[in-house]
């Protein structure tokens, strides 16, 4: 049994082929029964996001051994789906067997392969695409135990280091900045002006934190209620800003205004109404939405985007360090794993051991309850039995190791006292 993980991801391809190669979440159940009646492939699942397409796949018993075989089954499966040609995708492909996979897709569930380094989201797709693989019927043993291990090692790498606490982003950096500015957000009124893919992530972090109170500004009204009301907020037009501008504690804005959306005298105005209360705005706009000259006021604390790539470096930094911890942690429980994965070997060998044990047993017992039914004596049969059950057990071992001596095989032996547990004699 092998496991492998193939696909493509933002390291390997463009974004021209991570969209050809992209699953639709309506194609993945009909492409996942296709997948595993491929050549040797019996547990499937399939992760398609923005960022990559992966195939986890599981391969029969008896099938193919060859990582090489398993490239050509799945890149010409991959290709034959999508229907683009082999040439074209093959350059942009990996396959990862065994050990090595195992590792991928715990790396993948942690955000250690993530286009922003830590961020959580890809583990709640993971989490999907194992949803979708079994209600399709394409999970087996083997990826079953791997996606619950690999959820596990996930939890622990966000809760043991420090892998998304830093900001790495505008948005995250802009609300971290706020909560270290204000020390309890469910008493301050935010202000956003704009409501695009920006701003809708500083509003869903501030939600996440706690904010006490929302307000989205934006030139259309529509779009303002839209945003508003996924994050239990506000909505009002552009033009409003000014009236509004008191009530903000703090002005996060990321319009595409080519001029100043807010400006010196009326933030001047809105302090004096704050009865000099300080308001935090952060500028995240290029060309920037609140002019320069609104930083000379008292009571005004104003940060730019160059102020919040600054945290983000060093969130970065913290966050590589932290992905260091993780990789610690995800190489042991990759070995664990391994080692779950390699004692399934012994199963069948175990399965036949015990058989023939029962078989010498249920032997051996018969034979005493037919002399007990007969009138031996009863201590006589016991003993019997201990001895005779004893010497069938323990016969064909002796008997190979006697074998094992004679032919010089210390390595046999080696193995046997180490299995039974026994100490080696000491030489006199």
């Amino acid at each position: 049994m092998s496991l492998l993980a193939f696909g493509v991801n933002h390291k390997t391809a463009p974004v021209e082929i991570r969209e050809k190669v992209a699953f639709a979440p309506d194609q993945l159940s009909s492409a996942l029964h296709e997948l595993v009646a491929r050549d040797g492939l019996r547990e499937a699942a399939i992760l398609s996001t923005c960022n990559r397409t992966e195939l986890y796949c599981g391969t029969e018993e008896s099938g193919p051994d060859s990582p090489e075989h398993y490239r050509k089954v799945l890149l010409q499966w991959f290709c034959s789906y999508h229907g683009l040609d082999i040439e074209q995708v093959k350059p942009y492909t990996y396959l990862y067997p065994d050990q090595s996979a195992v590792r991928q897709i715990m790396r993948v569930a942690s955000g250690l392969d993530s286009l922003v380094l830590g961020e959580p989201q890809i583990l709640g797709q993971m989490k999907q695409a194992y949803v979708t693989a079994h209600r399709a019927g394409t999970i087996g043993n083997h990826l079953n135990r791997l996606f619950q291990h690999t959820f596990s090692v996930a939890k622990r790498v966000r809760t043991d280091t420090a892998i998304g606490a830093s900001p790495v982003s505008v948005a995250f950096a802009a609300v971290s900045l706020a909560r270290q500015f204000f020390s309890d957000l469910e008493k301050h009124t935010a202000l956003l002006l704009g409501a695009g893919e920006t701003t809708e992530l500083v509003a869903r972090h501030l939600r996440e934190n706690g904010i006490g109170r929302i307000i989205i500004a934006n030139r259309t009204l529509e779009r303002a209620h839209l945003l508003a009301s996924e994050v239990n907020g506000y909505a009002i037009g552009l033009s409003e800003v000014e009236g509004h501008l008191a009530e903000a504690d703090l002005v996060v804005s990321s319009t595409a205004s080519r001029e100043p959306v807010i400006g010196k005298e009326q933030t001047r105005q809105a302090i004096k109404k704050r009865k000099r209360r300080p308001i935090l705005m952060i500028d995240i706009a290029v060309p920037r939405d609140i002019s320069p000259e609104v930083a000379e006021l008292d009571d005004i604390y104003l940060y730019t985007v160059d102020d919040l790539e600054e945290i983000i470096q060093e969130g970065l930094r913290s966050r590589q360090e932290a992905a260091k911890q993780a990789d610690e942690i995800i190489d042991t429980h990759v070995s664990r794993f391994m080692g779950w994965l390699r004692s399934l070997d012994a199963v069948d060998t175990i399965r036949s051991y015990r058989e023939d044990a029962a078989t010498t047993r249920d032997a051996a017992l018969e034979k005493a309850r037919r002399q007990l039914a007969a009138g031996h004596d009863p201590e006589q049969v016991v003993q019997e039995l201990a001895w005779g059950l004893t010497n069938k057990l323990i016969h064909t071992p002796t008997a190979q190791m006697s074998q094992a001596a004679y032919a010089g095989r210390e390595e046999l032996l080696e193995a046997a006292r180490e299995l039974f547990n026994i100490s080696k004699p000491e030489q006199t």
